[in-house]
């Protein structure tokens, strides 16, 4: 049977202790995923244009870019509202995705150092991004965006202090 996250409006219980992002995070992911997708299918379109030397199809790029962007908007959403984060006492956990999922475990053991980043836009929103750094060369870093500042401060301090404790050990 799939274990499937809770919605995300559902809050967290002791059978399903996957956590979700804030809702109003999925704005800033929808718009970034739009001017995104947008801008790669306008630059597409034009390219095919020139390419196809149909130069007389002016409204063709800023269409493209309108769809681009319609659908960025709805996979930066989704992507945002399809995203779980856990802590238990061995790791840190984000899942991501429905049909497709990816989950990344970050033991504890292999924290290096935290980072708490919040832009301009995140600090109106009261959002931050917690980057977790870890030991190893490869995906040696995973970042939470979109977290509640609350969240990502919590986090961050409950992390610190394992390591401090795991630390104190050896």
């Amino acid at each position: 049977m799939i274990e499937t996250p809770a919605l995300p409006d559902a809050p967290p219980s002791d059978d399903n202790p996957w956590q979700p992002l804030p809702p109003r995070g999925a704005v800033f992911a929808a718009v970034g995923a739009a001017l995104s997708m947008g801008l790669l299918f306008a630059v597409s379109c034009l390219v095919l244009m020139l390419v196809a030397r149909q130069t007389h199809w002016v409204l063709a790029p800023m269409v493209a870019g309108l769809g681009g962007a319609l659908l960025g908007a709805w996979f930066g959403w989704r992507r945002h509202r399809l995203t779980f984060w856990r802590l238990d006492a061995q790791s840190l956990g984000v899942r991501r995705g429905h049909m497709w999922q990816s989950e990344s475990q970050v033991p504890v053991s292999r924290v290096q150092h935290l980072d708490l980043r919040r832009g301009p836009l995140e600090r109106m929103a009261g959002l931050a991004t917690l980057v977790v750094h870890t030991a190893g060369s490869r995906m040696n870093t995973v970042a939470v965006a979109g977290l509640a500042k609350a969240d990502a401060e919590r986090l961050r301090d409950r992390l610190a202090r394992q390591l401090d404790h795991d630390d104190d050990a050896l």
